[in-house]
């Protein structure tokens, strides 16, 4: 007998197992279920079962994304993310319209979190705006928060 071999998952319960961690939406999901399928359109039928039953929600998972995000990342970033996610683009564009109106306020936040001081010089100047453009924060934004501009 092999008792370390584990019984192999059908795809519902690979698609429950992902769901369980956190929100996928059905093109994650078909992504990921689409290796272990034998037999074609079974990832279809389990995925309309799935979203049928409420455990797949793009709503829920573009709140879930932005919810997780938004402290971290700036507009420009989340939005690449839900796009790779496949979700709706009326949806994404909703979403980073809503994040861009607080875009300010979570970039001075992050920057704060990780210089918490004015740059003393241009090479420290370049530093902190390569790292807020690395979190997907705009160039109008990097420069109020590095050059320590007021709130508008």
């Amino acid at each position: 007998m092999n008792f370390g071999a584990k019984p192999a998952l059908s795809l519902t319960g690979r698609a429950l197992r992902l769901l369980s961690t956190r929100e996928h939406s059905r093109a994650e999901l078909e992504r990921k279920l689409a290796p272990h399928a034998e037999e074609e359109g079974a990832v279809a039928k389990v995925l309309d079962a799935l979203q049928a039953k409420g455990f797949i929600n793009e709503t829920r998972v573009l709140e879930s994304v932005v919810h997780r995000r938004a402290g971290k990342l700036g507009a420009s970033r989340i939005k690449q993310e839900l796009q790779a996610k496949g979700l709706e683009p009326e949806a994404v564009a909703e979403a980073v319209h809503a994040l861009r109106a607080t875009e300010l306020e979570r970039a001075r936040e992050v920057w704060r979190k990780r210089f918490g001081k004015p740059p003393a010089d241009a090479a420290e100047r370049g530093k902190h705006m390569r790292f807020l453009a690395s979190r997907g924060f705009g160039g109008d934004t990097i420069h109020k928060v590095v050059s320590g501009a007021e709130e508008d």
